[in-house]
Parts: C-alpha cells; sequence; structure tokens
C-alpha cells in the first residue's frame, strides 16, 4: 500500500469534508503541520470542529482557517496570542470547548487506545465539570472525560519512512503522536522521507500502523511566535 503523496492538497482529497471532526496536533506554532493546514484551507471545506490545543496565531496555522471561517467549534487549551479567535468567540460567532491542556492530551491518547472514558480530578469544582458525570474514589471526587476520536488527524512530525513510522524532534513532538493515534484516519506532513527499515526500531516514536497518508514538506517555515532577546550588554 502506497502512502505516499505528492502534495499535501492531494493527501487531503477526498479524505476532508464539511462538519468533520478534525486533530491537529502542534503546541503553538511548535510541530505544526503547515502544508496540511494551508491545504486545508484551500479545500474550501466548512463547518469544522477542530480539537488543537490552540488555534495558531492571526494569519497562521489554524489562525488562517479562522479568517476564512472554516471552522466552527475549538476544542481547545489555550486561546491567547489569537486576537480573531478572541473576536469571534467573544461576539457568539465560534465555539470553544475549553478543555485543561493535560485532559485534552489524554483525551486523545485514550481514543488512539480505544477507551472511551476516563476520570480526573482536573476541573472538579469548574464549569469544566458541568454536565459531566462525578464519581467518588477513596473519598477524593472525580469528573469523567470522553475520549476524542477525529474522523481525521493532521499530524507533523521530523521523519518518516514509507511505512508509516515517525520520528518527531524535540519538542515538535507534544500533541502529535497522540493526535496521531487518535485519528481514524491520519495524515501526516515529514520534513524526510527514507525507505522502510532505514529507521532503527529503537528509534521510532510512533508506528506506521497509526499512518495512513505522508506528505513531505522539506522546508516548512517554521514561524517563531515571539522572539524575546536579551539587552545587549554594553563592553
Amino acid at each position: 500500500m502506497n502512502k505516499v503523496y505528492p502534495s499535501a492538497a492531494e493527501a487531503l482529497r477526498g479524505v476532508v469534508k464539511d462538519g468533520q471532526l478534525l486533530a491537529v496536533g502542534g503546541f503553538g506554532l511548535c510541530g505544526i503541520p503547515e502544508a496540511l493546514i494551508a491545504a486545508l484551507r484551500d479545500s474550501g471545506v466548512k463547518g469544522l470542529t477542530v480539537i488543537s490545543n490552540n488555534a495558531g496565531v492571526d494569519g497562521f496555522g489554524l489562525g488562517q482557517l479562522l479568517e476564512t471561517r472554516q471552522i466552527k467549534k475549538m476544542i481547545s487549551s489555550y486561546v491567547g496570542e489569537n486576537k480573531e479567535f478572541e473576536r469571534q468567540y467573544l461576539a457568539g460567532e465560534l465555539e470553544l470547548e475549553f478543555t485543561p491542556q493535560g485532559t485534552l492530551a489524554e483525551k486523545l491518547r485514550a481514543g488512539g487506545a480505544g477507551i472511551p472514558a476516563f476520570f480526573t480530578k482536573t476541573g472538579v469544582g469548574t464549569v469544566v465539570a458541568e454536565g459531566k458525570e462525578l464519581r467518588e474514589f477513596d473519598g477524593e471526587t472525580y469528573v469523567m472525560e470522553r475520549a476524542l476520536l477525529p474522523e481525521v488527524s493532521l499530524v507533523k512530525a521530523y521523519k518518516a519512512d514509507k511505512s508509516g513510522n515517525l520520528v518527531f524532534r524535540r519538542t515538535a513532538r507534544n500533541f502529535n503522536p497522540a493526535a496521531a493515534m487518535a485519528g481514524k484516519l491520519t495524515v501526516v506532513e515529514v520534513e524526510q522521507l527514507v525507505e522502510t527499515g532505514d529507521i532503527d526500531p529503537d528509534d521510532i516514536h510512533l508506528p506506521g500502523i497509526y499512518v495512513h497518508r505522508i506528505v513531505v514538506n522539506a522546508h516548512p517555515e517554521k514561524r517563531i511566535e515571539k522572539v524575546t532577546l536579551s539587552p545587549k550588554k554594553e563592553s
């Protein structure tokens, strides 16, 4: 089975559609699948519910899909760094399911592991727990969280072989493995593609069984959200 596609647009062809639940890897702008997000924007699909730690920044990452009004709902942990996100939410134009970061990661991991739900103390006594089942264990109250099972996951890895075995690079690993595992169909954007067998098994971070389509973007922009420099010391 050939998993390699010639472009991001081709990798998404016949996969994405209106009204889908999607997961997108990344943390801020670190480890986001830049080419796949741009291809998703260009596909014109709308009414999307997107699971992602945040929504990029204005004009880049998932922020591009907010500007084109293709996202109707975000399932996120962090809503800063994006003025259009804030404007749409406060205006009632964008739904938001605000989810603690660790809970969001575990909801994706649980989805990939076949675990339908789990209990956590995080969010008990707050709006996060409203409408959810509460249960007591050993004298402590826990809230039940349901796993997330996106129809499509878009993720970024540093390297893949042609079977889809993945290697992530440093902090770009973030939500990407969990998003890849949870997706019913996972499309991966990589910087390097090698032959099957070229990656030492001990170096594989995620096995290819979770990966359905691969596209190479050898030179992503890797934009930095904020550049902070220390004052130059006088000599």
